[in-house]
C-alpha cells in the first residue's frame, strides 16, 4: 500500500495541472531511439518522415558545410518534444513555421521542443539551419565523413547521415529526397537519384539531385570533389551516371573498366531479382583511403582500393545486388543484416558462374572446406551477429552458404521464385530474417526452421556442407580453388565499425 502525502505547495501544483487541457497534458517526449536492440540510440520515436529537402553549400578548402534541411513528416503519437539525429552545429529550428527551442544530448541527439504540443497524426514541417566541419565530428568513437584532397564524402554503414543532415536515422523510416548542393565552380557534387539540373553564378555551381522513391538515411550519400562524369542508359532505359575522382592514378583504368559495366550488371541481376527497382543508376569512386564499398541507393560508393589489383566487376555485382536486397527491401533491425550481405555475396557467386569462373556450388564447397570446425568463423551467427560482428566476413560467406543450402533444400524452381518474389513482396519496406523464413516456407511449401537454425543461428560448423548430403571429406581434401575466389574474397564490403 502506498500512502499519498500532500506536501506544502502540492495543492497549488495540482490545481495548476487541472487547469491544463487534458489533450496538452497527455503529450510526452518522443523516444530518443526507434527501438533497435543492437543500436538503442539510432533513430527516434514519435514521427514518420516522408521527405527531406536539403539545400547545402560546401567549401572544399575548409571542409565547411552550411545547410538548411526541411523535413516533412507526420506525428505518430502526441508529442511535447522530439529528437533528430545530428552532429553539426545548429543555429535555428522551426516547427510548423514557428521558432522552436532545441538542445543536444547524448552522442548525436538534437532535442526539439515546439512552441505548441503536437497531436498524433498531424503534419509536421521542421526546418533546421546548421553549419560545421563534418570531419571534426565523431559519434560513438568514429566518423562517417571522409575528407579528401579536393572535398569530402558521406558514406558509411550503419550510419552516415548525422554528419551532413538531421534525420530519423534508421532504415525503418524511409523517405524521398531533394539534395541541392552549391560548390565552387569546377567542382562536382554527387548524390543519389537523378540529376535534375546544374546552374552557375558568382563563382559557384549548384547541383540538384532527386530521389523520388523511398530511401533509408544511411543510403543517402554526398560526394564533393573534382570528378569526371560519364553518362549512359541501361537496355531498359534507366539513366546511368558514374563519377571518377580525377586523381585516382593507377586505379583509374581498373575502376572504369568495372563500373562502366554497371548497366550490364543491373540488367543481368534483374533476371534473378526482378526489374531494377529505381529510376537512376551509377557509381562513384572518390579518392579516399578507406577500403570498403557501400550500396548507397542508385549510386554505390566504391573505394579506389577495390581496384588496386585490376578490374573488379564482382564488387559492382555485390553493391548492385543490394539495390534489391538492402535498399528496396531494408532490414527491420540491424540484426537482420544477413538478408543484405548473404544475398549480395551470393549474387557474386552467381556472377562467377555466369562468367565461367566457378559455379555457386563450387564456391560454396570451397568456402565450407576452407574453415575447419574450430575456426572462429563458425561462431559468428549470421542471422543475429550482434553489433560487434555485424560486418564480419562470416556474415557474408557463411551467409552465402546459407543461401546455397536453401537452394539445395528447396530446388532451383522454388529457390529462384523466392529470390525474385521477395523484393516484390516487401518493396520499399522493411523485413526481418523471420519474415524471410516464413516467405521461403510459403513459396516452397516446406518446413525450413531447422535449416535456418543450422546455417544462421548455431555457433558451430554444420555437419554437412551446403551441397546437402554429399560430404567433402577433410578440410585438407578441399576442392580446388575456383578461379574467381580470390577476386570475390578480395571484395571488401566490410565497413569501418
Amino acid at each position: 500500500m502506498h500512502r499519498r502525502i500532500i506536501v506544502p505547495g502540492a495543492l497549488g501544483a495540482a490545481s495548476l495541472m487541472l487547469a491544463i487541457p487534458a489533450s496538452a497534458a497527455a503529450h510526452s517526449p518522443g523516444a530518443p531511439g526507434i527501438g533497435d536492440p543492437d543500436y538503442p540510440a539510432y533513430g527516434n520515436g514519435g514521427y514518420d518522415v516522408s521527405h527531406y529537402d536539403l539545400r547545402l553549400k560546401y567549401q572544399p578548402a575548409t571542409d565547411r558545410l552550411e545547410g538548411t534541411a526541411t523535413i516533412l513528416a507526420r506525428t505518430t503519437e502526441d508529442l511535447s518534444r522530439f529528437n533528430l539525429d545530428f552532429l553539426l552545429d545548429v543555429g535555428e529550428v522551426r516547427v510548423n513555421g514557428a521558432e522552436a527551442s532545441f538542445t543536444t544530448s547524448g552522442e548525436q541527439e538534437l532535442e526539439v521542443t515546439p512552441r505548441k504540443p503536437l497531436d498524433k497524426g498531424a503534419p509536421l514541417t521542421v526546418v533546421v539551419r546548421y553549419s560545421g566541419v563534418p570531419s571534426s565530428k565523431q559519434a560513438f568513437g568514429f566518423t562517417s565523413w571522409h575528407r579528401t584532397l579536393d572535398g569530402g564524402v558521406a558514406a558509411n554503414e550503419p550510419e552516415a547521415a548525422a554528419w551532413w543532415f538531421p534525420s530519423n536515422d534508421h532504415p525503418l523510416d524511409k523517405a524521398t529526397y531533394d539534395v541541392s548542393v552549391q560548390v565552387p565552380d569546377g567542382t562536382q557534387a554527387i548524390s543519389n537519384g537523378t540529376l535534375q539540373s546544374t546552374s552557375s553564378r558568382l563563382g559557384w555551381t549548384r547541383w540538384n539531385w532527386r530521389s523520388d522513391q523511398p530511401q533509408a538515411t544511411y543510403l543517402a550519400t554526398l560526394a564533393v570533389g573534382k570528378f569526371d562524369l560519364t553518362t549512359g542508359t541501361t537496355e531498359g532505359g534507366i539513366p546511368v551516371v558514374n563519377a571518377y575522382s580525377r586523381d585516382l592514378g593507377a586505379n583509374d583504368g581498373a575502376a572504369r573498366a568495372s563500373i562502366e559495366r554497371t548497366g550490364e550488371v543491373a540488367d543481368w541481376l534483374s533476371e534473378y531479382f526482378g526489374p531494377y527497382p529505381f529510376d537512376a543508376l551509377g557509381g562513384y569512386v572518390p579518392n579516399t583511403t578507406t577500403g570498403y564499398a557501400l550500396e548507397t541507393q542508385t549510386r554505390p560508393f566504391y573505394s579506389p582500393r577495390q581496384f588496386a589489383n585490376g578490374s573488379n566487376v564482382s564488387v559492382v555485382v555485390h553493391e548492385l545486388a543490394h539495390q534489391w536486397y538492402g535498399d528496396l527491401v531494408s532490414v527491420r533491425g540491424w540484426k537482420d543484416i544477413w538478408i543484405n550481405e548473404g544475398f549480395a555475396r551470393y549474387a557474386q557467386w552467381l556472377w562467377s558462374e555466369h562468367e565461367g569462373e566457378g559455379t555457386a556450388q563450387e564456391l560454396a564447397d570451397y568456402t565450407y572446406a576452407s574453415h575447419p570446425a574450430d575456426d572462429p568463423f563458425w561462431t559468428v551467427r549470421p542471422g543475429d551477429p550482434g553489433p560487434e560482428n555485424q560486418f564480419d566476413g562470416a556474415v557474408y560467406d557463411r551467409g552465402a552458404l546459407a543461401v546455397q543450402a536453401l537452394r539445395n533444400e528447396v530446388g532451383d524452381e522454388d529457390f529462384f521464385a523466392i529470390l525474385k518474389g521477395w523484393p516484390a513482396k516487401y518493396a520499399h519496406g522493411n523485413a526481418s530474417v523471420a519474415d524471410f523464413q516464413r516467405y521461403a516456407e510459403e513459396v516452397s511449401r516446406r518446413p525450413l526452421a531447422a535449416l535456418f537454425d543450422t546455417w544462421l543461428f548455431q555457433p558451430s560448423k554444420p555437419d554437412a556442407p551446403a551441397a546437402g548430403a554429399r560430404s567433402l571429406g577433410k578440410p585438407s581434401e578441399a576442392p580446388a580453388q575456383p578461379r574467381s575466389w580470390r577476386r570475390i574474397a578480395a571484395t571488401n564490403d566490410v565497413h569501418e565499425h
